[in-house]
């Protein structure tokens, strides 16, 4: 070959690997975006648990009424997910998720002007309703832009939003609802919304919405067994997460005794907490799926029962905190998990998912505020999770037996 031909190789080879570069990087900020969406979304579920006694005192109500704040915005996601998603599943999804966005940023902006506790969960359960069908839209848009051995680990950078929600949003803005007022801390997260709209817009490819969708396609997802029950393990599994977070502040405040202003810290830690179980949990499922999901509902069941003993101790609990933060890692794993059996009902499946999770975030809640009105103590709440987790893994167990005998059935058949 002559010295021009190896010039010419060369020079292919290098736009070649420029053009591949070129791509990954595009890929990257293409999940930066889609993350950020998640990180405005993470922020406003989450901030409220932070400024719970403000708003109760704002409002002339409980502590555990003001949890009512919050598990209003659940029910708003478990309403909204499905129902969006069937109507928003022949859109193109880049389009789709700027205008969730939007939605999401005015439902954030009327929580800053809502005059009493009433009209503030109604905005709170209006603002839910695109929660679920962005996570599950935006997993989908993540997952198609990587090859299917790292799926999960793409649905996790966006899921990876929700986590630095927790790690810096929710304590920053937190920490300047203490300071401005309570209020404040919803007119910065829809700011953060809006931005979040803009780079989907930027740097999101564009593909054409699915012309052969329709809503009956969709629902076809919930004639699987298969998708009934991954949504089950989501929706109890992971509501013992729920149950000692919704209840943090306080908990620390009046139990572990530790001061206020120390508050925004063991936030941060939770925070810390869901990035790592992110990282290590979405790099463990898509090597083993199943595995890695019966053996999170198990470290839950652990990590929560723990939390009845530590939680009046000023330097166990925040560590205990973190590792609660770790069972987060449970959510990349059902999304993939559902992928996998939802057909071509993909939108609705994904979108049900997190209708799952913040059925999780009303139950663990509710029931975390049933034991603390009842007497049972602040620390009570860690029982609640710890069997929410044990019925999780119950749910997981009948959905491994049924894919085993439906697996025995094709064999005989």
């Amino acid at each position: 070959m002559s010295h021009v031909d190896n010039t010419v190789l060369d020079q292919s080879l290098a736009e070649e690997g420029d053009a591949v570069q070129s791509s990954g990087a595009r890929q990257r900020l293409a999940l930066l975006a889609l993350g950020m969406g998640g990180f405005a979304i993470g922020t406003g579920e989450f901030v409220i648990m932070g400024l719970l006694p403000d708003a109760a005192k704002d409002f002339s109500v409980s502590i555990p009424d003001a949890g009512h704040l919050i598990s209003l915005y659940a029910l708003g996601v478990v309403m909204g997910a499905p129902l969006l998603a069937v109507v928003g599943a022949r859109w193109a999804r880049r389009n789709f998720l700027i205008g969730l966005m939007a939605v999401f940023a005015l439902g954030n902006f009327a929580s800053v002007l809502a005059p009493s506790y009433h009209s503030m969960l109604v905005a709170r359960l209006l603002t839910g309703f695109p929660h679920g069908t962005y996570f599950g839209v935006a997993s989908l848009v993540a997952a198609g832009l990587v090859p299917r051995g790292r799926r999960t680990q793409a649905v996790a950078m966006v899921m990876m939003g929700l986590t630095l929600a927790t790690l810096l949003g929710v304590p920053a803005a937190a920490a300047i609802g203490q300071w401005l007022g309570w209020r404040i801390a919803f007119f910065i997260v829809g700011l953060i919304a809006l931005l979040a709209a803009l780079m989907v817009w930027r740097l999101v490819p564009f593909t054409p919405g699915n012309r052969s969708a329709s809503p009956l396609v969709e629902l076809s997802a919930l004639n699987n067994p298969q998708v009934w029950l991954t949504l089950l393990i989501g929706a109890v599994g992971f509501g013992g997460l729920f149950s000692v977070f919704s209840y943090i502040k306080p908990t620390m405040i009046e139990l572990t005794h530790l001061p206020e202003a120390v508050v925004p810290i063991v936030l941060a830690l939770f925070g810390a907490g869901m990035v790592v179980g992110n990282l290590v949990g979405s790099r463990l499922a898509d090597r083993a799926l199943l595995p890695t999901i019966g053996g999170l509902l198990v470290w839950a069941i652990a990590v929560l029962s723990l939390f009845v003993f530590t939680a009046s101790n000023p330097w166990l609990a925040p560590i205990n905190v973190l590792l609660v933060g770790t069972l987060v890692a449970l959510g990349p794993c059902l999304q993939t998990r559902l992928m996998d059996v939802a057909g071509e009902a993909q939108t609705l499946a994904a979108a049900l998912n997190h209708s799952a999770f913040n059925a999780a975030n009303a139950l663990g809640a509710w029931l975390g505020g049933v034991t603390i009105s009842a007497g049972m103590g602040w620390a009570s709440t860690g029982w609640v999770g710890a069997l929410l987790a044990l019925g999780g893994l119950a749910i997981f167990a009948l959905s491994m037996i049924g894919q085993r005998s439906r697996s025995a059935r094709r064999v005989t058949g």
